[in-house]
């Protein structure tokens, strides 16, 4: 470990909530990702019948009236509800003493890609049909892309830093790195950390199948559709979801005798600055970032355990992964296992980067990593180990975890065992 690494503060995880449409509790959703099952399913909240993709991997069932007021719920959006229920679930497991201690010390830092869309379109919708002064007071602030940290700043009474981020599919990822550099820089004692999307309307999918991003043979099995690095993948499976983890400096978690799950030993962002869905072919900004939060971790890149893909199963995507690994790992690439969640739970834009950072902190937890699901078909050009064979026990000791987004933003975190 470096000098730099060593001196700063450490920062540990200490909870974990998800709501996911593999499930919302966090054993749930583990044993299921350990099982190799698929949350994708045919779209039932409208009608698909004439889009080119009609799958997508929905949370259904959410009863957020155990967490919110029912009052409250309503002038909320979908991703605020998400939000505050994986939150919620985050700060229990965590077993944060409540009312919060010292509340100026205690931070929320939350990202999303987009934020309450639904609930701008139904601005949209009632000025059209009713007339400008029909529409509800509380459409524009519930459709904001902040108001999920609020509500949950407001839940707890945080009055430290408060930060949301808004970068595409490395979101989450980013908003778990700056929450754990605000700890580090000493801005604040415990962090609130996540992100969440809810986006599953007819026009966004309209959206990305227009892109040509989205799979569009398997509307009839779509348990298959997400395939990372397969060489018959066609496209990320869009779903939803949120996931929230507790950060805390390590003195704080062992003077309050916390379950550790994982440091949060390295994290980095960047930026292809190459095209604004495309990623760059030649991998130069994921190679980057990986190194670079390698690097700030104190670690050799030969120090990786595991890597947890970004791994959409798009053809840009995958490739580039693949190609970037290759690069900074050299031969050692081909000793990493390396799997992607989003085989089975698709990608959820911004939520995915914070539900990949929770099941890298289970895996390193539990000594146990997933495996790819739907690799059937091997391409030559992605030759490297994607954990086709189900579920491995291992010790691991550093794990990276990989976003790559929209925009050329890409953002990477490292989480290390605590003995």
């Amino acid at each position: 470990m470096s000098a730099d690494a060593a001196d700063r503060r450490r920062v540990v995880i200490t909870g974990l909530g998800v709501v996911t449409c593999l499930g919302m509790e966090v054993e749930q959703f583990w044993q299921a990702l350990l099982n190799g099952e698929s949350g994708i399913r045919r779209i039932d909240t409208f009608d698909t019948s004439d889009l080119p993709c009609q799958i997508a991997g929905q949370v259904r069932e959410l009863d957020s009236h155990e967490f919110i007021p029912v009052k409250q719920a309503r002038r909320m959006s979908r991703v605020s509800r998400f939000a505050m229920v994986a939150a919620q679930k985050a700060v229990a497991d965590s077993k944060l003493p409540l009312p919060l201690e010292n509340p100026e010390r205690v931070g929320v830092y939350f990202g999303t890609a987009i934020g309450g869309l639904e609930r701008a379109d139904e601005g949209l919708q009632q000025m059209r049909s009713t007339g400008w002064n029909r529409i509800n007071p509380f459409i524009i602030p519930s459709a904001l892309p902040n108001m999920p940290a609020f509500h949950v700043t407001l839940h707890y009474g945080a009055f430290g830093p408060n930060c949301t981020y808004t970068t595409a599919c490395a979101t989450g990822t980013q908003s778990v790195g700056e929450a754990a550099h605000a700890i580090r820089c000493g801005k604040a004692d415990v962090v609130i950390a996540g992100g969440a999307e809810a986006l599953i309307e007819r026009y966004t999918v309209a959206g990305f199948a227009n892109m040509r991003a989205l799979p569009t043979s398997y509307n009839d099995a779509p348990e298959r559709a997400s395939r990372p690095f397969d060489a018959k993948r066609e496209g990320f499976a869009f779903s939803e979801g949120a996931a929230f983890l507790i950060l805390e400096s390590l003195e704080h978690a062992r003077e309050r005798k916390a379950k550790i799950y994982a440091e949060v030993a390295g994290y980095a962002c960047s930026n292809d600055a190459y095209h604004v869905a495309a990623p760059d072919p030649s991998a130069a900004g994921a190679t980057r970032t990986m190194e670079w939060a390698i690097k700030d971790a104190g670690i050799q890149p030969k120090q990786i355990s595991y890597i947890n893909a970004h791994g959409t199963s798009t053809l840009a995507n995958d490739a580039m992964e693949t190609k970037a690994i290759k690069k900074l790992f050299g031969d050692y690439a081909y000793q990493i296992p390396i799997s992607s969640t989003k085989s089975m739970i698709g990608h959820a834009m911004g939520g995915s980067g914070a539900i990949e950072a929770a099941v890298c902190a289970l895996s390193i937890d539990r000594g146990k990593i997933h495996g790819t699901l739907n690799y059937e078909y091997p391409d030559p050009e992605l030759d490297l180990d994607y954990v086709t064979d189900g579920m491995r026990e291992m010790d691991l000791d550093f794990v990276l975890s990989n976003s790559f987004g929209l925009g050329g933003q890409n953002a990477c975190i490292v989480l290390q065992r605590v003995d």
